[in-house]
């Protein structure tokens, strides 16, 4: 009898509400070639990544359970040092970095967790999440075979699986956190640092075992994992993915239904039917564990974007949007999606596939228990061209690049390609700034707004003055985006200029990111450079009058490098600063006495 796709999907919705109490306390979780574990159940697993400070603690159990309603078993989420080790010992675990809390609502959520101590995570986040201090300890290198670097990450890391195990959230002691990541896709770099980076690696690896936290380690991307540890895949697609070891489960750590945004691009966006064929691929090639960054993007508060030049909003075009909504039709194409899988999964992990070829670009995976359950991937990958196959003895049409699902090898309970979840548009509309604001206690109050216009240039005490340029990002370490550069020049009355009423031109030359300049208080020109090449240089006539000029220069940075070989010592600031048109030519004031002050702190 053909059980109706609404009925198959309604099942699984129940079942899986049955069993939701039990996700959270996890207990034992091993793996073999085929998934994880989990008190002796094998489990396939869709996992959704939301970031603890890229969103408020009110909104943490709404996302929370719109993610569980979408059809995820695991949340995800990054450990993000910078935000908790503030200075070396001083530690913060308050308002949107209360790791315990959130981990405490994934699991009053009934869902496991996988927490990715890193403690390097590059995630766009402002210097990949090490502190700017470690980069001003003495001999300090990071991600490679440095002893002062390795002493502060293992005593981080640590720090947070002891804190874990206080508040007995590991799976091995009835908590939602069944894995535990180190690094972060130091496979793209690690031959950069030469037979150290390798050093490193190894190290990693057996030091973040040893911390004994009785669930299993993964590193991302990491190409020569040794087999303590479980090496993963991040990509727009993974199907083809291989761990190292035959002994190993194939897990995703990173699929990117979206991409974050740099200012002045457009807004990135990958369509649903693709996600959703990325993912049935995944599962029907062996995937066993497969997370989407983001499910929820949110936003990058304060200075917390890396980049540099990365936004505000983190929207990536996730199922769920910057401010909590599910997006339609990706989340609901998804949830249908997860419980056609959840359909096949008894048949997925405990059955081997047999492969079978049903075209030039079409094939299908079946796989078949002891028990007689069968299910079967049926997938169409010519990008342009639907096809219709013949697969036991009946047709099946298949859309151009997509997948259909049979969870009884017979049925079609979802294809790829064909999105029925629900379509709305959400439009963002501005909104003029109110002068009041409602209040429950005391109804409406008036708002009071008050504003600071700072001089221009460098106003009471200088913080140093120095002949040449210094680096923007090695003078404020962070504490500011704003570094003000101040010089004059002394203009002679017989300058041809000043005669002819023609207007030199200041030549600037920046390692980034961005600059005003000011002559005589005026502002004179705005540059910058952007996500792929920070660095810029201008040309701008500017007026001068005779005797002495102020150039005042406002530096600014827009996020800390957050990735890259050795890119804590990529800089930013002025290189080169020269005025043309004088009657000796060009004036060069790059060695001049410059008066410095961070500004804006």
């Amino acid at each position: 009898m053909k059980l109706s796709f609404f009925f198959l999907l309604q099942f699984t919705v129940f079942v899986l509400s049955c069993f939701a109490f039990s996700l959270a306390n996890a207990g034992n979780v091993t793996y073999d070639h085929r998934s994880l574990i989990i008190n002796g159940q094998h489990k396939l697993l869709i996992s959704a990544a939301i970031h603890y400070p890229r969103s408020v603690p009110a909104m943490w159990p709404g996302l929370v359970q719109t993610a569980k309603e979408g059809g995820v078993d695991v949340i995800e989420t990054y450990v993000f040092w910078n935000g908790h080790e503030l200075s070396p010992g001083n530690y913060y675990f308050g308002g949107r970095y209360d790791l315990v809390k959130f981990v405490k609502i994934v699991r009053e959520a009934g869902l496991y967790l996988i927490l990715r101590i890193g403690p390097f995570v590059a995630a766009e986040w402002n210097f990949g999440g090490v502190p700017v201090w470690l980069h001003y300890v003495p001999g300090t290198v990071f991600r490679t075979d440095n002893e002062p670097f390795k002493h502060y990450m293992e005593k981080f890391t640590t720090f947070i699986v002891n804190l874990m195990k206080q508040e007995k959230l590991f799976a091995s002691q009835g908590g939602p956190i069944i894995l535990a990541q180190v690094e972060n896709e130091y496979g793209y770099y690690e031959s950069a640092y030469g037979e150290g980076g390798k050093r490193y690696a190894m190290w990693a690896a057996s030091m973040a075992v040893s911390q004994n936290i009785g669930v299993p380690w993964i590193m991302c991307q990491q190409f020569d994992a040794p087999d303590t540890v479980i090496d993963t895949c991040n990509s727009f697609y993974c199907d083809q993915f291989k761990p190292l070891s035959p002994n190993k489960p194939k897990i995703w750590t990173e699929n990117w239904p979206g991409w974050f945004k740099t200012f002045g691009s457009r807004d990135p966006h990958r369509p649903p039917e693709d996600v959703a064929f990325s993912v049935a691929r995944f599962f029907q090639k062996g995937g066993s564990v497969q997370n989407y960054y983001m499910y929820h993007g949110g936003t990058n508060f304060g200075r917390t974007s890396g980049g540099p030049f990365i936004t505000t909003s983190y929207d990536y075009d996730a199922p769920i949007d910057e401010y909590g909504l599910p997006r339609f039709p990706k989340w609901g194409h998804l949830k249908e999606l997860h419980g056609a899988i959840k359909l096949c999964e008894h048949a997925l992990l405990n059955g081997e596939p047999t492969h079978m070829s049903l075209g030039p670009s079409q094939e299908a995976d079946v796989y078949t228990d002891s028990s007689g359950a069968c299910a079967a991937f049926i997938s169409n990958i010519d990008e342009k061209n639907d096809k219709t196959v013949e697969f036991q003895n009946a047709s099946y049409h298949l859309p151009a690049w997509s997948v259909s699902i049979l969870p009884d090898c017979k049925n079609v309970v979802f294809n790829t390609a064909k999105v029925r979840a629900q379509t709305t548009v959400v439009e963002m509309v501005a909104e003029d700034l109110q002068p009041s604001v409602a209040s429950p206690d005391k109804g409406v109050k008036a708002l009071k707004w008050e504003i600071f216009v700072e001089k221009v240039g460098v106003w009471g005490e200088a913080d140093f003055i120095k002949n040449g340029f210094v680096d923007h990002i090695n003078t404020t370490k962070d504490d500011t985006d704003y570094l003000w550069y101040t010089t004059s020049i002394f203009v002679s009355e017989n300058e041809a200029f000043l005669k002819k009423g023609s207007q030199p031109v200041l030549f600037i030359e920046s390692k980034g990111h961005a600059l005003h300049a000011f002559v005589n208080q005026k502002l004179e020109a705005s540059a910058s450079g952007n996500g792929t090449n920070p660095p810029f240089k201008f040309k701008k006539p500017v007026s001068l009058k005779a005797g002495k000029n102020e150039i005042a220069l406002l530096s600014m940075t827009v996020g800390l490098q957050n990735a890259g070989s050795f890119y804590e010592w990529v800089g930013a600031g002025l290189t080169s600063v020269k005025i043309e048109g004088f009657n000796n030519g060009t004036v060069d004031l790059s060695s001049n006495a410059w008066t410095y002050k961070n500004s804006m702190c």
